[in-house]
C-alpha cells in the first residue's frame, strides 16, 4: 500500500512549506538469511529546495541514507520538486512500514487536514505467480498540481504495477475533501467551483495492488499468506 500526499492548488493561492510526496519500492536481491535488498524511490514537493526529509522504518530495516537531486524549481521560488533514492536491507518476516511525517501540513489549508503522514507498507513475500518478491504499485503523478477553479478536470494518476496486479486508488481515511473532488479507477476528478473556494487542498490518496488470481506469498522461513483478488497485497 502506498499513500500519496498531494497538494492541489485552486486558483493562485501560495502554500508555504510542504507540497506533497510519494514513495515506491523495488526488490533487488534476496539473501540467504531472508533479507532483501530494496531500492526506495520517492518524490518530494516543497516551497524551497533547502527543506529536507527524514523517513523512519517501522519494522526491521537497515540504514536509510537518502540521495536527493533537484528535478525542477519554479523560477520565482514558489515550489521545488526533488527526487530521492535509498537502498536498504529489509527483513520481510516483519511487518515493514516506511513513514514520512511532520508537523502542520501547510498554511491556509481549505479542507481541514492539519498534519502530513505518508506511508509505504512493504510486502516482500515470494509470489507464487512470478516466483519473485512482490513489488509496489507505481504512480508518476507530481506531488503538487495547480487546478483552475472554473474548469472540470480529470487527472490520471498513471498507476500501474510491475507484477501485473490490478491497482486501485482511494482517499485516505483522513482526507476531508468536499464535493469538489472524487476518485475512481485511479483518476482524480475536480468539479468546477466558485472563487470563494480557492486555496490549497491536501489530497491524501492510497494506492493498493490486487492480484488478478489467488496467489500465495511465502517468506524464506516458509510462512505463507494467501491473497485473493479482493485482498490488497500491500
Amino acid at each position: 500500500m502506498l499513500r500519496l500526499v498531494l497538494l492541489l492548488l485552486l486558483g493562485g493561492t501560495h502554500a508555504t512549506h510542504f507540497l506533497g510526496t510519494m514513495m515506491t519500492y523495488y526488490p533487488k536481491q534476496t539473501h540467504a538469511d531472508g533479507s532483501v535488498t530494496v531500492s526506495l524511490r520517492y518524490k518530494l514537493g516543497f516551497t524551497s529546495c533547502y527543506h529536507s526529509d527524514i523517513w523512519s522504518c517501522l519494522g526491521y530495516c537497515g540504514s536509510l541514507n537518502p540521495t536527493l537531486q533537484e528535478v525542477d524549481m519554479e523560477p520565482s521560488g514558489e515550489w521545488c520538486q526533488r527526487e530521492g533514492t535509498m537502498t536498504t536491507l529489509i527483513f520481510p518476516s516483519y511487518l515493514t512500514q516506511l513513514v514520512f511525517a511532520g508537523g502542520n501540513w501547510i498554511d491556509y489549508i481549505q479542507n481541514n487536514v492539519v498534519s502530513w503522514r505518508a506511508e509505504t507498507f512493504v510486502e516482500l513475500g515470494i509470489r507464487s505467480d512470478t516466483r519473485k518478491p512482490n513489488a509496489s504499485p507505481q504512480s508518476t503523478i507530481m506531488p503538487a498540481v495547480r487546478v483552475p477553479s472554473n474548469c472540470q478536470r480529470d487527472y490520471d494518476l498513471m498507476a500501474f504495477d510491475p507484477d501485473g496486479d490490478n491497482v486501485e486508488c482511494r482517499f485516505g481515511s483522513d482526507s476531508l475533501l468536499n464535493q469538489c473532488f472524487s476518485v475512481q479507477s485511479c483518476t482524480l476528478s475536480f468539479n468546477r467551483t466558485n472563487s470563494t473556494n480557492e486555496g490549497p487542498y491536501a489530497v491524501q490518496l492510497v494506492l493498493e495492488d490486487f492480484p488478478k488470481q489467488t496467489i500465495t506469498l511465502t517468506t524464506v522461513y516458509g510462512a505463507q499468506t494467501t491473497k485473493t483478488t479482493s485482498q490488497a497485497i500491500s
